[in-house]
């Protein structure tokens, strides 16, 4: 059975005091810290916004010892592993619909780095699409489900995204299932009972009176999902 991990989206938090908003977060329970990683140039248009780079991740890591678990909604993978590995990063999440043609080179290289490499998937692309990476001899140890659209916080989830979800558990029972984008208390349960295991939230949690009510509620959702199933 896969542990329940609750990730709380720091792309919500107060970037003016990351250090202390992380410290508060594990302090809440997070099991991880996520962090969106999307760059905007003339040749990086994966995403239309700008957050979080290795930088960042390197002075954060001075401050935590928590699980960084990186996002990556970039063009071009494959030039973020070594900054990212060398910063401290824990999880190294690719897209992919941008890494059709080196995949395999791509997770290698994150695995080299000490990090542990997911893949993950736009609303409109089809489950299918992961496969070859989860039945590779050297795989991806983690799915990620976008539930919304990347790219900005605050959206509303997607419900027929569970599908997906649903599908891979059944295929891939000890797999790590991340969803991300409009979770939380109302969501969360069919969420769970999709089969996610790996939980990521930012206004649900960072804007809450108790943020720590709500990553054990989370939590126990799925742990009462998986009892179930």
């Amino acid at each position: 059975m896969v542990k329940p991990k609750i990730a709380p989206s720091m792309l919500s938090s107060d970037f003016a005091n990351l250090a202390s908003e992380a410290e508060r977060m594990i302090r809440c329970g997070a099991d991880w810290l996520h962090m969106d990683i999307m760059v905007l140039s003339l040749f990086n248009h994966f995403v239309p916004n700008l957050t979080i780079g290795a930088p960042v991740i390197e002075s954060l890591r001075k401050h935590t010892e928590a699980y960084l678990d990186c996002h990556l909604m970039v063009t071009n993978p494959l030039d973020y592993v070594e900054p990212l590995g060398k910063a401290g990063a824990s999880g190294f999440t690719f897209h992919v619909e941008v890494s059709k043609d080196n995949w395999r080179e791509l997770v290698q290289k994150i695995k080299s780095k000490g990090m542990k490499p997911g893949v993950s998937l736009r609303p409109g692309t089809p489950v299918e699409e992961v496969y070859p990476l989860l039945d590779d001899e050297n795989p991806v140890e983690m799915v990620l489900v976008m539930t919304v659209e990347p790219g900005f916080g605050g959206q509303k989830f997607m419900p027929e995204m569970m599908d997906k979800v649903h599908t891979l558990r059944k295929k891939y029972p000890s797999l790590d299932i991340e969803v991300d984008g409009g979770l939380g208390p109302s969501t969360i349960d069919l969420a769970a009972a999709a089969g996610a295991n790996c939980i990521v939230a930012g206004s649900s949690v960072f804007g809450a009176p108790d943020p720590a009510h709500v990553i054990s509620l989370m939590r126990k959702s799925v742990e009462s999902a998986q009892t179930i199933s």
